[in-house]
């Protein structure tokens, strides 16, 4: 039985951009408006009980303690072992988290690993 290569159809590639940008516009929104807007920061800290403080706080407290680029590094690696459009999509979101709110290095390291996952030997030709 012959595997084949992991290639990506035409949509499942459109799929990964839109996914990627809506992730990293939701990271970058909270990142500039939630996180490094004094205003808001200071409305948080005082008290105030809002959609945007929670998401505030959530992502705060993930990036603290490095878990997009936790995640990210273990999707990646496990991609890499076996590609799969749910592990890549994955991967993108967690990367792309990380990236923007304060997890470069595992993120950066993740995606670069998501990058190699593509890099499979090409096919024998007779």
């Amino acid at each position: 039985m012959k595997k084949k290569p992991f290639r990506l159809t035409p949509y499942q590639v459109q799929f990964l951009l839109v996914v990627g940008f809506v992730t990293v516009g939701w990271a970058l929104y909270v990142r500039y408006l939630a996180i490094e807007f004094s205003q808001v920061a200071l409305a948080c800290d005082a008290g105030l009980q809002t959609m945007i403080c929670k998401a505030r706080s959530v992502s705060t407290s993930l990036f603290k303690n490095s878990v997009f680029g936790i995640v990210a590094l273990v999707i990646a690696t496990l991609n890499l072992m076996r590609p799969s459009i749910v592990l890549l999509t994955l991967g993108v979101v967690a990367a792309g988290l990380g990236i923007v709110l304060y997890n470069i290095i595992l993120s950066g390291l993740a995606i670069g690993l998501l990058i190699l996952g593509f890099a499979r030997p090409a096919p024998a030709t007779a």
